[in-house]
């Protein structure tokens, strides 16, 4: 072999050594706190007791289902070690929670983290840590604010767009309404408030009759409901959570009260709020909807249902498929298994949120029809469109196109 021979193999072997070196280099595995090569550590807060304890299967839905994640292997082997605290609907138990998963549990991120008030109140610390406050159930506007708060993410449908759907749909059907709303004291109710007003415009003044707010610790709302009857109000905008929401129902049947009824979306329960109030009483109610109901015949045929019906058959056994809560937790937990998946072997803080907010037409396998789940680093806002239902029957029919939930329609 002669030397420019000898040279130019030594020289590709250098290059081929170089480029092993550089790979194995970019192939690195990156952890933060919270992620090794066997678990992923996520925390969780849920009101499992307390006024809103209804809402406490949405974190037993998303155990069982990383549990079923686990049983198959993981996430490229690791197991999800989910750790979930009662906050009972409090903010300051909230705070105490998320301190303890934060400092104490030393997670990766908190997902899913249940209601307005307590998402609120532990906001500005996930962020001042540059912790992933992931996917937080709560509708209200302010989780799609990446410029200010780039560590939180919401996922639902936006609470005050979901009440400028219910404002047109009243002004198309009802320009004449009287309209009632009673509402929770908090930031929940008032973000759907404000929808409603912006929906109605300068309308608002001389449609509304009455908003009348109640408290989480009143033990009930029924003599709110006597005073909007009392107004003559002829359209009923129902900002309540499933324990009120049944009360709400109840009482109006009770009293003779019959107006054109609007339920936010966060209390269509078949299981818990509809039959507690009496399916005879639920009649004609609106709604909206964005996943799949499972107590609706016409998904009974659906690929994504029939994997719904395999989870709750070996996963779930106790789940009750009339609980739309059920539905919520298994889908919500789809994306994030997504997400952790994007991530590959980069599970740093910093890439979850990326990976979060490069979700592209991605759709959980109940989600309806022509409704996907897409994010970018301005937007934070995962589900933007829903459709219109009404109560008739026993179960909910949807009528009306999928409308985007950004534009009210």
């Amino acid at each position: 072999m002669s030397l420019v021979t000898r040279r130019l193999a030594a020289f590709s072997t250098a290059i081929i050594l170089l480029a092993a070196s550089g790979s194995g280099t970019l192939a690195q595995k990156k952890y933060d706190i919270g992620a090794t090569d066997t678990e992923i550590k996520i925390g969780n807060i849920m009101p499992y007791s307390g006024p809103a304890s209804a809402y406490g299967l949405v974190g037993r839905t998303e155990a069982a289902y990383f549990r079923k994640i686990n049983a198959e292997g993981g996430i490229k082997g690791r197991k999800i070690n989910f750790i979930s605290y009662d906050d009972a609907y409090s903010p300051p138990k909230a705070v105490e929670q998320a301190r303890k998963l934060v400092e104490s549990d030393e997670v990766l991120l908190i997902f899913s983290s249940l209601g307005t008030p307590s998402n609120t109140a532990i906001q500005k610390y996930m962020n001042a840590k540059k912790v992933p406050q992931l996917f937080v159930t709560t509708g209200a506007s302010k989780w799609n604010d990446p410029q200010n708060f780039p560590w939180t993410m919401g996922w639902s449908p936006n609470y005050q767009n979901e009440a400028r759907i219910y404002a047109r749909y009243i002004l198309k059907e009802r320009p004449g309404a009287r309209i009632a709303v009673l509402y929770q004291n908090d930031d929940y109710g008032k973000d759907y408030l404000k929808g409603l007003r912006d929906g109605l415009g300068d309308k608002a003044a001389s449609m509304i009759v009455a908003e009348d707010a109640y408290e989480v610790a009143e033990p009930t709302i029924d003599s709110h409901v006597v005073k909007m009857k009392s107004l003559n109000a002829d359209v009923f905008v129902d900002i309540t959570t499933p324990k009120f929401a049944a009360q709400a129902i109840r009482k109006a049947a009770e009293i003779g009260w019959k107006p054109l009824h609007f339920l936010n979306n966060v209390s269509t329960s078949i299981g818990s709020v509809i039959k507690p109030a009496g399916i005879e009483n639920a009649q004609g109610i609106i709604s909206v909807a964005y996943l799949m109901d499972a107590v609706d015949p016409q998904w009974k045929d659906d690929p994504g249902m029939k994997t719904f019906d395999d989870f709750l058959a070996r996963d779930f056994p106790e789940g009750n498929r009339a609980d739309n809560q059920i539905m919520l937790g298994y889908n919500i937990a789809q994306t994030l298994v997504q997400v952790l998946k994007q991530c590959g072997d980069d599970l740093t803080r910093e890439n979850v949120m990326k990976q979060a907010a490069n979700l592209k037409d991605f759709r959980t396998t109940n989600l309806l029809p022509g409704i996907t789940i897409n994010t970018s680093p301005i937007d934070f806002a995962p589900i933007k469109q829903v459709q219109l239902r009404r109560f008739e029957g026993e179960r909910w029919e949807l009528f009306g196109p999928t409308l985007s939930s950004e534009i009210g329609g």
